[in-house]
């Protein structure tokens, strides 16, 4: 427990319960969701152990997003998000861009969340309760984004993960399933013009590259790294 955390429960929450939320930051519960929200990208976004925590480092998965569209003179863009979870990506997008976006998750609670934060923060999303596996859509998208599960197994992560849903966090093939499958959907669902943004782990840059190269030979593709100096994030920009 730090006393960052603990000025955050005095802030938000009432006095009352700030001798149970203690306890439980002790025990090494999250405060995001002791108060039961975060900030993202001047949002807010309600959260609960159905969802994963957002974290700053998709703001910038946002930011990054944003500043590409306008560079490739993407106006009004389609845009579906894979795995949304809290609907944070997608909610922040819709507040800075004029754009449709559909937005999925293979957890009913999540979209259940999402939904009510679409509502909370005045936006217009379509969400839908489906595993990308089984997802089909008669609308092709300028946008496919995903900060998709990305954890290997075998991997150490921190402690507190978890108390975050174990699906939206690990993933087959070393980290690397959802990202080979998305690239390889995006065939079918991606305008013949359009772009794929990921956020990644640290060390899937090149495999991820190299299988976005093999399905979109001729694409551009940009490697962003985070505030750690990190790869963090990759956009494939099919032209």
């Amino acid at each position: 427990m730090n006393n960052f955390d603990e000025e955050l429960i005095k802030k938000y929450l009432p006095e009352e319960k700030w001798e149970d939320s203690f306890k439980k930051l002790e025990s090494g519960y999250p405060v995001q969701y002791i108060i039961g929200n975060v900030d993202f990208y001047n949002s807010i976004i309600n959260i609960n152990e159905h969802v994963l925590i957002p974290r700053f480092e998709t703001e910038y998965l946002v930011d990054y997003l944003i500043k590409i569209l306008k560079d490739y003179n993407f106006e009004s863009p389609n845009i579906l998000d894979i795995g949304t979870g809290s609907g944070c990506i997608s909610i922040a997008l819709k507040k800075n861009l004029d754009s449709f976006i559909k937005a999925i998750d293979i957890n009913s609670e999540a979209i259940s969340v999402a939904k009510s934060n679409a509502k909370l923060n005045n936006v217009n999303i379509d969400f839908e309760n489906i595993r990308i596996e089984e997802f089909v859509s008669n609308e092709k998208f300028d946008v496919i984004v995903s900060n998709p599960p990305y954890i290997a197994y075998d991997e150490i992560v921190d402690e507190k993960t978890k108390y975050e849903p174990q699906n939206a966090l690990y993933a087959d093939d070393n980290g690397l399933y959802f990202y080979k499958l998305i690239i390889e959907k995006s065939k079918l669902l991606l305008k013949g013009r359009g772009i794929i943004a990921f956020e990644i782990g640290s060390t899937q840059a090149i495999d991820i590259t190299s299988y976005a190269k093999s399905i979109y030979p001729n694409a551009k593709i940009i490697v962003k790294k985070d505030l750690n100096n990190f790869d963090r994030y990759i956009f494939i920009i099919n032209e």
